[in-house]
């Protein structure tokens, strides 16, 4: 709990809505300077400058606030008040009238604040910003009090300052070091209404930019001789000033498809307008993919490829891409790329087809299980089958077994699921997708494969 009150705002007070805050009494203050920061200094300076009684009249109510003779403090707009006692006990009720802003300085001020989000961090920070001091002074708006500006009302009925209203402004001479905003309730406007027009204010600024934004920041750019920093002021105050975010796009029914670059001008030497449009539309589609994820969305651009496919090496991204049945002449440059024939690449394009990255490794990757691993898988295929029907397995590599007798092969890959592969020709080909059950993937290669998903 602070010092300064409880409830509204940080801490520091409460009140009857934003119109009105009250600080609970202070406690007594030893020696020292009464305030700390320069804002607050300021407003004792507009104290002194004002006060006719002079020196003795100051230090009579810097004794009164001091000895904890203010009682609870309230501020709302053009007023401050409090009940200050004498030494003999005798209270007084004791105000200060601040002049308000007007509705169109207050526009002013707001525009002013907008303008720069560094001026409302700094004061969501309790600090009072001395470049918006000066910018509204520079309009014409004088955000602290000056001479004359601390109009004394007492009930002891002096006709000027007294012990009692220099007393109660030494008292907001504390409130105002930790919290500015009670200065800006003074001259009209609370805290939560003034959070809520300058947030108002900058969303709609920021759905209507001005036409001469793009210029202004290209300014700015080419005066700071490179990339334009970010103030951590700003990025501070976007907590409340940037407006709210869009609603979520619609997923469209389809990706995009890629311009056609085939025009009458010819491309540059080394450029293939076609691999280009083949690079563009294989991009728009994965992009319609992580949307459809990104939004939850059903149907076909829903599912994502496996995780471990967002960081591919160059021979692996160039079976991801030969998968999208490029025309012959991008396959040739994809096959030569990552160091394939053509019939090495239709290979691994239809391992990919069955299980992307993983199935890939499991083609062209060798690699040796532990023993102990393997007991589990013998024990599902022996009861998968009779003894007089059970297939009989061949180790033709580390993670390899053949079926005697037949074109089939279990691969094991290195996540513990298998795979079935068929022989075609002279090389072993993937038969169909993997499956956890080794007698499952058997089953399929002995079938002779799937062929929805390779060709």
């Amino acid at each position: 709990m602070s010092a300064y009150g409880v409830g509204h705002g940080h801490g520091h007070g409460h009140g009857r809505g934003d119109d009105e805050r009250t600080f609970e009494a202070l406690p007594p203050v030893g020696g020292g300077g009464f305030t700390r920061t320069w804002w607050g200094r300021a407003w004792l300076k507009a104290l002194e400058d004002s006060a006719l009684g002079g020196e003795q009249l100051l230090k009579a109510g810097r004794r009164h606030a001091r000895a904890g003779a203010v009682g609870a403090v309230s501020v709302r707009p053009g007023r401050i008040t409090a009940l200050v006692k004498d030494r003999d006990g005798t209270a007084y009720r004791a105000d200060v009238l601040v002049r308000e802003f007007s509705e169109e300085q207050w526009e002013r001020l707001l525009d002013l604040a907008v303008d720069s989000a560094g001026h409302i961090a700094a004061l969501l920070d309790r600090d009072m910003p001395p470049h918006l001091v000066e910018d509204a002074a520079a309009a014409g708006l004088d955000l602290l009090p000056g001479i004359g500006d601390l109009d004394p009302e007492c009930g002891c009925e002096a006709w000027d300052h007294c012990p009692h209203t220099a007393a109660l402004c030494y008292q907001v001479a504390r409130l105002l070091d930790e919290d500015p905003f009670v200065l800006l309730l003074m001259r009209g406007r609370g805290e939560r209404t003034l959070l809520e027009q300058l947030q108002e204010r900058s969303t709609a600024r920021a759905a209507a930019p001005s036409a001469g934004d793009g210029e202004e920041a290209g300014g700015r750019f080419e005066e700071a001789g490179g990339m334009p920093g970010v103030s951590a002021e700003e990025v501070f105050a976007a907590g409340f000033l940037v407006p709210p975010l869009p609603a979520p796009p619609v997923l469209p029914a389809a990706p995009g498809r890629s311009p056609s670059l085939d025009t009458d001008t010819p491309p540059e030497p080394g450029v293939d307008p076609a691999a280009l449009e083949f690079l563009a539309q294989d991009a728009a589609t994965r992009a319609c993919r992580l949307l459809g994820a990104v939004l939850g969305a059903g149907g076909a651009h829903e599912a994502v490829t496996d995780p471990t496919e967002t960081h591919l090496t160059t021979g692996q991204d160039a079976v991801r891409l030969a998968a999208g049945a490029p025309v012959p002449r991008i396959a040739e440059r994809l096959a030569s790329g990552s160091g394939r024939s053509r019939t090495e690449l239709d290979l691994a394009t239809r391992a990919w087809r069955f299980g992307g990255a993983a199935a890939l490794a499991v083609l062209e990757e060798e690699w040796t299980p532990d023993a102990e691993a393997l007991d589990p898988a013998g024990v599902r295929l022996a009861g998968a089958w009779a003894d007089d029907e059970r297939p009989v397995l061949r180790r033709a590599g580390g993670a390899r077994w053949t079926v005697v007798g037949a074109e089939a092969q279990l691969r094991l890959g290195e996540d513990g699921r298998w795979w079935p592969y068929l022989k075609a020709g002279a090389r072993w080909s993937p038969a169909g997708p993997a499956d956890r059950d080794p007698s499952a993937a058997l089953a399929t290669a002995l079938a002779g494969g799937a062929t929805g998903a390779g060709g």
